[in-house]
């Protein structure tokens, strides 16, 4: 199982602009190019008891970091596989993964049925 790319370090000056893709070492993991290993894990992961406020601007604040990471698609997709079940990863909260997970299941369901419904007509 893949490490969490969130690493507690201290928080370095980061370029406002998103960096040009690079080529990556096919051999290493997508989480050793992840912006937020330069990050606060706290910006990605809720504190106990925290205000509605206060999360909201966190996250917001996460999804920033993520919309300038280079591997932010990779990250998102090893949290919808996992799934993860806490934090900001790949730019979505928890709750976001879940509406995307609950979507992917309804369209997976429904080509499984149109499938299904296919073959059942051309065997008629």
């Amino acid at each position: 199982m893949l490490h969490p790319p969130h690493q507690s370090l201290k928080v370095t000056a980061v370029p406002q602009q998103r960096e040009p893709v690079r080529d990556r070492d096919q051999d290493a993991p997508w989480h050793t190019e992840a912006v937020c290993r330069r990050d606060e894990a706290g910006l990605f992961f809720a504190p106990s008891k925290e205000p509605t406020a206060a999360r909201l601007a966190r996250e917001e604040a996460a999804k920033r970091v993520c919309a300038r990471c280079p591997v932010m698609v990779e990250c998102r997709e090893h949290a919808l596989l996992q799934p993860e079940p806490y934090g900001v990863w790949g730019g979505l909260t928890a709750a976001e993964r879940r509406v995307v997970l609950a979507r992917r299941r309804r369209r997976e369901m429904e080509l499984s049925q149109a499938a299904r419904s296919t073959v059942a007509a051309a065997a008629g």
